[in-house]
């Protein structure tokens, strides 16, 4: 596999945007104005270069938005506890989609992990449903995901102690400092498959340990109570979903309970022998299909207009 794809390539342009409170996100913009628009959301403890592999898949012949969550990346650490929740989650997504689409334009968007539930978050919020074509939600959750954990090997049986151990997994405030081949093991056994090449694993370990500790520390704190099933249910928009088989942060269990909540349900891929990094694991996959998602529910859409006005 060629590994060049890794990093993001330079931006067509830098956005700075602010979020409901005041935060500001960094967002970044690639490929042809005017192209098919596609917004892409990543996870807890990463930022945009996380999803350099599908933009460099996708960027020839789309506008590709990326954007660092609050916390990640160059986007504002919030000052408080009370600017970690879900709701701003939710503004940011807002913010950003509001900013990079004009009233009439529609996008598809892509969230992984922590993304996807910030998608699902914005769920019924009008905004960002007028500016939503169709929606991928990849290796994500919305409810129970500290007691669906698989990080705790099968042998510990006891639910009451797998919920501590992954709850003192995640909430840590140790710092996880420079990037060793011990974290890169423990890396690649929680966050994605067997078969994971070295530098990929490699590259999201240097993602994640750019993570700021409080930070990590406090969103996980977010996710162990999170529960986004309401806004999950009032997604308008088409929705496909994608899990790895070997996904043990968010576990397939998921991927089929938000399939059957989901109003207009897109179908779900299951890749096999993959973990929690779908998008860097498997990116032509995770790409193709965001490329058949603006192929059918928003290229289609924009030809179906131009012909309606002939």
């Amino acid at each position: 596999m060629n590994h060049s794809d890794l990093v993001l390539p330079e931006p067509a342009e830098r956005l700075r945007v602010r979020s409901a409170d005041g935060s500001w996100l960094n967002v970044e913009a690639f490929g042809p104005a005017g192209a098919p628009t596609v917004v892409l959301s990543h996870g807890w403890t990463c930022n945009s270069a996380f999803w350099a592999p599908v933009v460099n898949r996708l960027a020839t012949d789309h506008r590709v938005i990326a954007y660092d969550q609050r916390g990640h990346g160059r986007s504002d650490i919030p000052a408080t506890r009370d600017g970690y929740s879900t709701r701003a989650l939710a503004d940011d997504l807002e913010a950003v989609v509001t900013r990079v689409l004009p009233e009439g334009e529609r996008a598809v968007l892509a969230g992984h992990s922590m993304g996807g539930m910030t998608i699902m978050a914005a769920g019924g919020r009008g905004a960002v449903a007028a500016r939503t074509a169709a929606v991928l939600l990849c290796s994500t959750g919305p409810n129970d995901l500290t007691d669906l954990l698989l990080l705790v090997p099968p042998a510990v049986r006891a639910p009451a102690v797998r919920r501590l151990l992954h709850r003192q997994v995640l909430q840590s405030r140790l710092p996880l400092g420079p990037v060793t081949g011990l974290s890169k093991a423990l890396l690649k056994y929680g966050t994605m498959g067997p078969a994971t090449p070295a530098e990929r694993v490699a590259a999201c370990a240097a993602i994640v340990h750019t993570c700021p500790t409080p930070v990590r520390a406090h969103w996980a704190r977010v996710l162990g109570e999170l529960d986004v099933r309401p806004g999950l249910t009032m997604i308008e928009a088409p929705t496909a979903i994608v899990v790895g088989s070997h996904d043990k942060l968010t576990p397939p269990v998921h991927a089929h309970a938000m399939r059957a909540a989901l109003r207009r349900s897109d179908g779900l891929t299951e890749l096999p022998g993959v973990g929690h990094m779908a998008p860097v694991e498997r990116p032509d996959e995770v790409g193709a299909e965001i490329r058949r998602l603006v192929t059918t529910y928003l290229t289609t859409d924009v030809t179906r207009e131009r012909t309606d006005v002939a």
